[in-house]
C-alpha cells in the first residue's frame, strides 16, 4: 500500500452549517485567479473567519500543496507571527533559522493557498511576512481576513458586507424567507440552542424586525438566537429596542454596524448575573484557550463555583468551548475579548487580574518544570495547549518591569524552547537577562537554557559567556545542580568550538561537583558531556561507556529526550565502529521516542542513520527514501546536517547511487522528500502503511473519559491527588473532582475499589 505524502491542509471542519454568501463566495474565487493577495475587510463579527474557511475548503484542491489557515487572533507580539505560520504549516523553530527565512524557504516552490485570520492588530508585521511572502513564493496566494487592508502591494481588497436583510414588511410565503439570510441564520442557531424552535406565521414579524435591528450581523443575531431559550423572539426584540432607543434618541435611524454589535453584547451582559458579568470581564486576561484550572486560579476571588458560571457563559454563546487532547479548553471571540478588556479597565481590576495570571503561570510553570523532563509527553502537550498565554505573560512581565519573574517563567519553559521553539526562546532570554536580574537560582537555570539552546544552534560563541554567568551565579549561590549541569554543558560548547583542553577542564569540573551529588539529572548530564567529549576525541569506547550507562539511568527514570541522545550517540558509535547491525534497534529505539516527544531534529538525525544502514547493507531504494525523507524533516526545523553525519551522508549516497544509477537515486530521494513525517518514520521502522497510531495510555477505561481514566489509573498506582495534580499538570481540586466523578460512575465509595476496578479492567 503507498504511503500517504505531506499532509494538504489544515482547514477546520465546520462545526455549524454555512448560510448565504454566495454573491461573496463567487467574487472572492474571482479574485483569486487574478490576484496573489486577497483581504476580506469588514467589521468585527460579520463572519470573515467563517467566509475565508469556507473559501479555503471550496479552492484547496485547486492547489497542489493545500490550504492552510493561520490563526492569529491569539497572538499578541508582532514578532511573533513568523512564528504562528510556520507553527500552521506544521514547521518547526528548533535551530537557529529564525521563523521568516524558514518560512520563505519552505515556500520558495510550493503551491499554497495561505489563509491568515484575524490580522487587525498586527498590520505592520502581516504586511511585511506577506510582501515577503509574494516576493520570494510566485505559486503561493494569500487569503486575508481583516477589519481594514493590508496596504501591500497589489492587494485586492473584497469588503464583507453583513447577511442579507429581509424586507421591512415582508409579503412572501414563509418558505420563501426562511431563504434569507439573516432570517436563515437566527431561527438556525434559535433552534439549535432553545431545541424547538421554528419560524411561524406568528413570530416572522418579530425575527424579521429583529435581524434588520441588528443590521444582519452574524455574531450579533447568534447572540440574540440563543437567548431564545428563555425569551421570545418578541421579548428580545422589544428589550433590544429600547437598548437602542437610547442611543438614538427614540428614532429607528440605524447605528453604525460597530455601535450595533457593541450594544448588542452589552444587552447580553446586561443579563448576566453578577458573578458571570464578573468572570467574563476577567477572561479577557487569557490570550488563548484556558481550561477550567486557569479560570479558578485567575478569576476567582472568592470560593465560587466558576464551572457553573463557565458553564453559564458557554450556553449564551459569550464563550466558546474546544475539545483539545480529551481536554475541556475555552476561549473569547476576538469581539468579545476586546469587550470584556474594556469592561476590565471600567471595573478598575486590569492591573490586578494581569498581576494574578501572571503570578498563576510563573508559579504553575516553576512547579511543572522540576517534574517536565520525566513527564515530557504530558508537559508538552500541556505547553502546546497554554503557550500562547505564557508569551502574553512574558510580555507582560516587560512591560511591567518585573524581569525577575520573566526569567524565571522563561527558564521553567526551558523544554519548550528546546522541543518547540529554540529561537522564540532564545529572544525571550535574551531580552529579559539583558533587561534584569532574578533569584540566583532562576536566573543561573536561565542562563543555563540560553547557553543549551546556542548549544542547539551549533553557536558555541553565543553559548560560552551564558554558560559562564551560570556557573559563576550558580558557584556564588552554591546551587550545586544547576552548576553541575552549566560545567557538563560548557564542555560541549568547548569541543564544538575546537578548545579541547578547556572542554576536558570543564568536564573535570563537572565530575568533581557531581560526584556524590544525589541528582539524577546531573548525573544524566555529566554522562551526556562525557560521550560527547569521547565523540569529538574519537575515543570509541568512551562514548559506548557513557552512553549505555545514561540510557540505563535514563530509561528507569522516564527521560526521554536525554534517553533518545543517549541511544543516537550509541548508534552512531556502532556506524564508527563498523558495527552497523548494532545501531539499528538503538535507531529504532530513539526514533520511536523522538515520535512521541515530536523531536523533529531527532528524527532528522535518525532518519539519516538508518538511511546509511539501509544503502550500506543492500537496500539502496530504502536508503535513498530516507535520506529524502530527512532533508525534508531537517529543513522544516531549520537545522543543518549534524558533523558526526556528514561523512556517512556522502558514503550513503556513494553506495545507493551505485546501486540505483544516479537518475534512479535522484528519483528514489525525490520520493523520499515527498513523504509525510509520520510515513517516513513508519516506513523506517517497517511498520506497515497507513497503519493506525498506536493506542497511548489515555485510552478511555469503559465508563470513564480519557482523563478520568488516567486518574483513576493514577489511583490505582496509588497516588495522592496532590501528588495526581503535580503529574498531570492540573490542580488538586479538579483531582479531586475527577476522583469523586469516578466514583459516582462506578458506585464505589472508596479508593481502594477504584484501584481494584483498573487491574481487573486492564486484564
Amino acid at each position: 500500500m503507498a504511503r500517504p505524502t505531506r499532509r494538504l491542509g489544515n482547514l477546520p471542519a465546520e462545526a455549524t452549517s454555512f448560510i448565504g454568501r454566495r454573491r461573496e463566495l463567487a467574487e472572492v474565487r474571482k479574485q483569486l485567479t487574478v490576484a496573489r493577495l486577497v483581504s476580506l475587510v469588514g467589521p468585527g463579527g460579520v463572519g470573515k473567519t467563517r467566509l475565508a474557511i469556507r473559501i479555503g475548503s471550496d479552492l484547496g484542491r485547486g492547489f497542489r500543496d493545500g490550504a492552510w489557515l493561520v490563526e492569529l487572533a491569539d497572538i499578541r507580539d508582532p514578532a511573533l507571527v513568523g512564528n504562528a505560520v510556520i507553527a500552521a504549516l506544521d514547521l518547526r523553530d528548533q535551530a537557529s533559522t529564525k521563523p521568516l527565512p524558514l518560512l520563505l524557504s519552505y515556500l520558495q516552490d510550493r503551491d499554497v493557498l495561505l489563509v491568515l485570520d484575524n490580522c487587525e492588530h498586527l498590520l505592520a508585521a502581516v504586511a511585511v511576512l506577506v510582501g515577503e511572502v509574494l516576493a520570494a513564493a510566485p505559486r503561493v496566494r494569500v487569503m486575508a481576513t481583516s477589519r481594514e487592508p493590508l496596504s501591500v502591494a497589489g492587494e485586492h481588497v473584497v469588503p464583507v458586507p453583513p447577511l442579507e436583510l429581509p424586507s421591512a414588511r415582508p409579503a412572501e410565503p414563509l418558505a420563501q424567507l426562511r431563504q434569507n439570510e439573516a432570517v436563515s441564520l437566527f431561527v438556525e442557531r434559535a433552534a439549535a440552542a432553545s431545541g424547538r424552535f421554528e419560524l411561524t406565521a406568528s413570530n416572522r414579524a418579530a425575527v424579521v424586525d429583529l435581524c434588520r435591528r441588528l443590521d444582519g450581523l452574524p455574531l450579533a443575531i447568534e447572540l440574540a438566537a440563543v437567548r431564545t431559550r428563555v425569551l421570545s423572539p418578541e421579548q428580545i426584540l422589544e428589550r433590544l429596542s429600547d437598548r437602542f432607543g437610547l442611543l438614538t434618541g427614540g428614532s429607528r435611524a440605524a447605528l453604525p454596524r460597530h455601535q450595533t454589535l457593541e450594544t448588542t453584547i452589552d444587552w447580553s451582559h446586561d443579563l448576566l448575573n453578577a458573578g458571570e458579568r464578573t468572570l467574563l470581564r476577567r477572561l479577557c486576561v487569557f490570550a488563548g484557550r484556558f481550561t477550567l484550572d486557569d479560570v479558578e486560579a485567575v478569576c476567582m476571588s472568592e470560593d465560587v463555583p466558576a464551572f457553573d458560571l463557565l458553564s453559564s457563559l458557554v450556553e449564551k454563546s459569550l464563550v466558546m468551548k474546544e475539545e483539545t487532547r480529551a481536554l475541556a479548553c475555552y476561549r473569547l471571540h476576538e469581539t468579545m475579548r476586546e469587550y470584556a478588556g474594556l469592561k476590565l479597565i471600567e471595573a478598575g481590576e486590569q492591573e490586578t487580574v494581569e498581576l494574578r495570571c501572571v503570578g498563576h503561570y510563573v508559579s504553575t510553570c516553576q512547579r511543572s518544570a522540576l517534574l517536565a523532563r520525566y513527564r515530557l509527553v504530558d508537559w508538552l502537550e500541556w505547553m502546546d495547549l497554554e503557550i500562547d498565554n505564557v508569551r502574553c505573560v512574558l510580555g507582560r512581565c516587560m512591560t511591567y518591569g518585573d524581569f525577575a519573574s520573566g526569567i524565571s517563567l522563561a527558564a521553567s519553559a526551558g523544554w519548550y524552547w528546546i522541543t518547540r521553539a529554540t529561537t522564540e526562546g532564545v529572544r525571550w532570554l535574551d531580552e529579559l537577562l539583558a533587561s534584569g536580574h532574578s533569584d540566583p537560582e532562576s536566573e543561573a537555570w536561565a542562563c543555563f537554557i540560553r547557553g543549551f539552546l546556542a548549544v542547539l544552534q551549533s553557536d558555541p560563541a553565543a553559548a560560552r559567556p551564558m554558560l559562564v554567568r551560570a556557573v559563576a551565579t550558580a558557584r556564588e549561590a552554591r546551587l550545586l545542580i544547576p552548576l553541575s549541569h552549566s560545567l557538563c554543558m560548557s564542555s560541549i560548547a568547548e569541543n564544538m568550538a575546537g578548545d579541547r583542553a578547556s572542554a576536558r577542564r570543564w568536564l573535570d569540573e563537572a565530575e568533581l561537583v557531581t560526584t556524590g551529588l544525589d541528582d539524577l539529572s546531573s548525573r544524566i548530564a555529566m554522562l551526556q558531556a562525557r560521550a560527547m567529549n569521547g565523540l569529538f576525541e574519537s575515543d570509541v569506547e568512551a562514548v559506548r561507556s557513557a552512553a549505555s550507562e545514561g540510557a540505563r539511568l535514563s530509561r528507569e527514570a522516564g527521560d526521554l529526550y536525554s534517553l533518545e541522545m543517549m541511544l543516537l550517540n550509541l548508534g552512531l558509535t556502532a556506524v564508527i565502529s563498523g558495527d552497523p547491525d548494532d545501531s539499528k534497534p538503538l535507531f529504532a529505539e530513539a526514533l520511536r521516542i523522538a515520535r512521541q516527544i515530536d523531536d523533529r531534529v531527532a528524527q532528522y538525525a535518525l532518519l539519516d542513520g538508518m538511511g546509511y544502514n539501509a544503502a550500506s547493507s543492500g537496500h539502496a531504494r530504502l536508503g535513498a527514501q530516507l535520506l529524502g525523507a530527512a532533508e525534508t524533516v531537517r529543513t522544516g526545523a531549520g537545522a543543518s546536517v549534524i558533523a558526526f553525519l556528514g561523512p556517512l551522508l556522502a558514503q550513503a549516497e556513494e553506495s545507493a547511487t551505485a546501486a540505483l544509477g544516479a537518475a534512479g537515486f535522484a528519483a528514489q530521494l525525490e520520493a523520499g522528500k515527498q513523504l509525510s513525517r509520520s510515513a517516513a518514520v513508519g516506513l523506517a521502522l517497517g511498520e506497515p502503511a497507513r497503519a493506525p497510531a498506536p493506542s497511548s495510555n489515555g485510552e478511555d477505561i469503559g465508563l470513564l473519559g480519557a482523563r478520568q481514566s488516567e486518574v483513576a489509573r493514577l489511583v490505582a498506582d496509588g497516588l495522592s491527588n496532590k501528588q495526581i495534580g503535580t503529574r498531570l499538570f492540573i490542580s488538586e481540586r479538579t483531582v479531586d473532582s475527577h476522583v469523586r466523578s469516578i466514583l459516582n460512575k462506578l458506585g464505589f465509595n472508596s479508593r481502594a475499589q477504584i484501584a481494584g476496578w483498573v487491574r481487573t479492567s486492564s486484564q
